[in-house]
């Protein structure tokens, strides 16, 4: 059976920090539904489980920071693959932090920033909902990849990213706001 809740409780952000992955969903009128997995240590719960914050690394595309801006509705997903069997949703607002807005160097003092980050993305907690997962296959973490770090070691890398964080569409032609300045050194 589901529940409901007005906000993360401390018992699921206890579950939400042992979990290596999770899910964003987000979609903008006429445009593609856009789900992504997250890795790394990038989730926090922020303001007594109100909000949340998770950091984003450059990567194949932008489409969660152009659909907050078209439409804001952004749902975050946990799943159990150890016991016991649970899946937790974060249903809410979000909005992108980037490295040139105000608030950003006290959300970044949450995270390790290192290369290859450029936003925040912040939720505005509107519900959230635990679900049964028995069907959720157990599985076991192996280990982290490292091929995202090793990517951004170099700075013909960083490099690399700035450019391509110019690009100010998405996929489906929504306008971005590129970072005006890379927040690593």
């Amino acid at each position: 059976m589901s529940e409901f809740f007005d906000h993360i409780t401390p018992e699921h952000a206890d579950f939400i920090a042992r979990q290596p992955v999770f899910f964003v969903a987000t979609a903008a009128p006429d445009a593609r539904i856009n789900l992504s997995p997250k890795g790394m240590d990038t989730f926090r719960v922020l303001e007594a489980g109100k909000a949340c914050a998770y950091l984003d690394f450059g990567g194949s595309g932008n489409e969660t920071h152009a659909h907050l801006g078209a439409d804001g509705r952004i749902t975050i997903m946990f799943c159990a693959f150890d016991q016991p069997a649970l899946i937790y949703r974060i249903y809410g607002r979000g909005h992108a932090v980037l490295p040139q807005d105000g608030g950003w160097d006290w959300l970044a003092a949450q995270f390790t920033i290192e290369r290859g980050v450029r936003q925040i993305f912040v939720i505005d907690v509107e519900s959230t909902q635990t679900s049964c997962g028995w069907a959720v296959p157990k599985m076991a973490l192996v280990e982290e990849r490292q091929t995202l770090r090793k990517y951004y070691v170099n700075d013909d890398a960083a490099e690399r990213l700035a450019k391509y964080q110019q690009r100010n569409r998405s996929i489906d032609g929504l306008p971005i706001t590129p970072p005006a300045r890379l927040p690593y050194n």
